[in-house]
């Protein structure tokens, strides 16, 4: 399994052989073994490479899987540290760099052995990483991940950003009634924000631009300084850079539904004792930041 999730992520038997430190032939004959076994083609071999097929990439998935158990159970067995001692996080781009920084601090105090490992990824990837085991735990909109444990740590409400010379400049905050006929623009659909954002349209009259679909939220910034739109964003982004930006007046957005929770969520049938400790100190951040924080 880990040769063929090796060839799977490098294209390429012949890097994987020597990533895993074994002879490409045997490799070769390692993967050719499986494919008889199981009666399926996993790779289509070529110049170019290694192309992995259909039922290539679903043996992926499942492998992927299986050996994130038996990673974390030689782990558990050889330490008493939460998570095997080594914790491999997934967390939205838009709360990482604002939330992690006072949170892994105190982590750290609380368990100066354990090793965090921090990826930011969109919400579709980490949905994918925490269910075929790249991640032992993810810091995310809950809704977007069913069948995981979850604690809840925080509301975070959304701002908008608007160009110098926008009509909605000079406002303090906006109002649903503000948004009716504008233009919104936000993250792609791989994104939660963004169906946040479709759903703000829908309440208030307003479009959601479907010209541009930023990749970051910095980008959303620069395009509502064009005047190309009223840009979303979420309240940490929004206090911590958004306010700073010369080019755009950026206010909090005041309507229903115009905010999204966030939570700290482990595979259902890994729920670690931990967890809790850590969405404490999660929240603890939080608090520091002056968000809304929810019962863990």
């Amino acid at each position: 399994m880990e040769y063929i999730v090796t060839v799977h992520q490098l294209g390429s038997f012949g890097l994987a052989a020597e990533t895993l430190h074994v002879s490409q032939p045997s490799m070769s004959n390692q993967v050719a073994t499986v494919e008889t076994d199981l009666g399926v083609r996993l790779f289509e071999r070529g110049r170019a490479g290694a192309r992995t097929t259909a039922r290539g990439l679903e043996f992926v998935t499942r492998a992927r899987r299986i050996l994130s158990e038996v990673e974390a159970l030689r782990d558990s067995m050889l330490s008493n540290l939460p998570f095997g001692g080594r914790l491999r996080l997934g967390v939205l781009p838009s709360i990482g760099p604002y939330l992690l920084p006072q949170a892994i601090k105190s982590l750290h105090e609380s368990e100066p052995d354990l090793r965090v490992i921090v990826r930011e990824e969109n919400t579709l990837n980490l949905d994918e990483g925490i269910r075929n085991g790249r991640f032992d735990a993810i810091i995310s909109t809950p809704e977007d991940h069913p069948n995981t444990f979850q604690h809840q740590l925080f509301i975070e409400p959304l701002w908008v950003a608007v160009a110098q010379d926008h009509p909605l400049a000079a406002c303090t905050q906006v109002a649903a009634e503000d948004l009716q006929g504008q233009r919104l623009l936000t993250l792609d659909t791989g994104h939660r924000l963004a169906r946040i954002v479709y759903g703000i349209a829908g309440a208030s009259g307003a479009t959601v631009s479907n010209d541009y679909e930023g990749t970051s939220l910095d980008s959303i910034v620069l395009m509502a300084a064009t005047g190309a739109g009223i840009g979303i964003l979420p309240d940490l982004f929004a206090r911590r850079q958004g306010i700073y930006r010369s080019e755009v007046c950026v206010m909090p957005l005041v309507m229903p539904d115009a905010d999204r929770t966030i939570s700290i969520l482990v595979p259902s049938d890994r729920p670690e004792h931990f967890t809790g400790v850590f969405a404490t100190i999660l929240q603890n951040a939080a608090k520091v930041l002056k968000l809304e924080v929810t019962q863990a």
